[in-house]
């Protein structure tokens, strides 16, 4: 008896000692998971199924935070409205930025037979971690911040972090192996949320949403057009987006929708999926 309530009392002194971080997406628990394994708990702030261009967060959600050390931000939009709040619920919580170190994009220019609009600061492409050699700068920044946060365990996360950057050059080398094939072609998304991975693997998304808004009726018949002058047979829908605009078109160029989701917490089979699917895709 004596046994059991001490090995409980372990149980729990290690449960109250372990360090809490929270992220924006699911993804970046996939890349913390990887260097800290189980030494760190890590609280998503957007859930599955909602996009984090629009999340709010829960008023649990808020008081999780209270129990945070770090917050790792990632640059999605929602974060440009609540972090000061989050500083606000948690003054003790670092806050740090894992695009530190990365030059981003533009949001792709879509022209579906209108006018082109210009580009703003605020139409930077923020969808970085769906770039396997961009992640080994986030994994560095996120390995830097562990250290500091808990500097017993630096040879540990150091280990676990060599790790990783290997498993992402051997993720990065299978998928120019995947889509070698595909080099130059065009494949339709509802959101553009894979411009970076299009760019690593010399690919072009065209997007079916517009400033965020759905597509209008000549905007769809010029994707349409497009589409079959290009020989796409396959739009890709995220989880999180609406699909009808997606499925008029699949059916206009007597094709299919897929979906692919951009923030799949099962990140590198993810990854490895979509490569898969690009190339069904135009077979």
């Amino acid at each position: 008896m004596k046994k059991i309530f001490f090995t409980s009392l372990i149980l729990i002194s290690s449960l109250f000692a372990q360090k809490t971080v929270t992220v924006s997406i699911p993804p970046q628990k996939y890349f913390i998971e990887k260097i800290a394994k189980d030494k760190i708990f890590v609280n998503i702030m957007v859930q599955p199924g909602f996009s984090p261009a629009t999340y709010e967060p829960k008023t649990s959600q808020m008081k999780d935070l209270i129990n945070s050390d770090i917050y790792f931000s990632i640059g999605v939009p929602f974060e440009e409205s609540w972090l000061s709040k989050f500083r606000d619920i948690n003054k003790n919580m670092l806050i740090i930025d894992t695009s530190i170190g990365i030059k981003k994009i533009m949001i792709a220019k879509h022209n579906h037979g209108e006018e082109k609009h210009e580009h703003h600061e605020e139409n930077l492409d923020p969808h970085i971690w769906l770039d396997p050699i961009l992640v080994k700068v986030q994994a560095k920044n996120i390995f830097d911040a562990l250290v500091k946060l808990d500097i017993e365990n630096r040879e540990f996360y150091y280990n676990n972090y060599k790790k990783f950057l290997v498993e992402l050059d051997d993720l990065h080398s299978l998928l120019s192996k995947n889509l070698k094939s595909l080099k130059g072609k065009k494949f339709m998304v509802f959101h553009p949320s894979w411009g970076y991975f299009a760019k690593r693997y010399e690919l072009e998304q065209e997007a079916v949403e517009k400033q965020g808004k759905e597509p209008k009726s000549k905007e769809i018949i010029n994707l349409i057009d497009e589409a079959k002058e290009e020989g796409i047979k396959v739009v890709f829908v995220a989880p999180q987006f609406s699909k009808k605009s997606a499925e008029i078109i699949a059916n206009g160029i007597g094709g299919k929708t897929i979906f692919i989701d951009p923030l799949s917490q099962n990140w590198q089979e993810n990854l490895i999926n979509v490569s898969n699917d690009l190339v069904k895709s135009y077979n």
